[in-house]
């Protein structure tokens, strides 16, 4: 399986000529889904849920599908008759040849007076895990965590205790469009000393084969 990062929390994933992308939000590529036979959204944040890139990949592609939650759902299935398809906890599915399961059912809490959203996660072929904006432990090992390294919810302490509870082989950073070049070090050094588990970053467009 090939690993392709793009901007912030989007990821690309490649296994025998076909692709599945997940999260190709306002902070990623213009095109970052464009290609992709199947689309994951974990949530409608506007970082990880973008309606003109989405519309961009399936008009690109009259064989590409979506999978996400009901409230993105909503908002684009209209356009895409039966290429859009409603997920929740403990589902399972196949998209793009990848076998998915989704776990997890609310985003992490921002602060206590903004009401938590729906957020799923998706672990991709039992070794993927992209939890979008929480801090989901799948019942399942977990071989590669795509690390959600720095927002407005989180803070580097509950970062480390996440790898440190997921217990990943290695953790690539994701959810990083906040997280400046000054700080970078600061998080590599601490996540990779604390986590417990081999710490990695990939470059946006930057590939790692899994």
């Amino acid at each position: 399986m090939k690993l392709t990062k793009k901007s912030h929390a989007c990821v690309r994933l490649e296994k025998d000529g076909r692709t599945l992308v997940l999260d190709p939000g306002g902070f990623s590529e213009t095109d970052a889904a464009v290609g992709a036979e199947a689309i994951l959204v974990t949530h409608e944040h506007a970082d990880h849920f973008n309606e003109e890139r989405l519309r961009a990949a399936l008009e690109a592609n009259p064989d590409a599908e979506i999978w996400t939650l009901r409230s993105v759902a909503e908002k684009i299935s209209t356009a895409f008759p039966g290429r859009v398809h409603t997920v929740g906890h403990g589902d399972t599915f196949t998209a793009a040849g990848f076998d998915v399961q989704v776990h997890g059912e609310l985003h992490a809490v921002i602060h206590p007076d903004i009401p938590r959203i729906t957020n799923v996660g998706y672990l991709i072929d039992g070794r993927v895990f992209h939890p979008g904006d929480a801090l989901t432990v799948p019942d399942h090992p977990v071989e590669t965590l795509m690390l959600p390294v720095m927002a407005p919810w989180s803070k580097i302490s509950e970062v480390i205790d996440y790898v440190r509870e997921v217990k990943p082989q290695r953790a690539y950073d994701i959810h990083d469009a906040l997280l400046t070049d000054l700080a970078r070090p600061i998080y590599d050094n601490q996540i990779g000393a604390l986590g417990g588990s081999r710490h990695l970053r990939l470059t946006p467009g930057e590939s790692a084969e899994l």
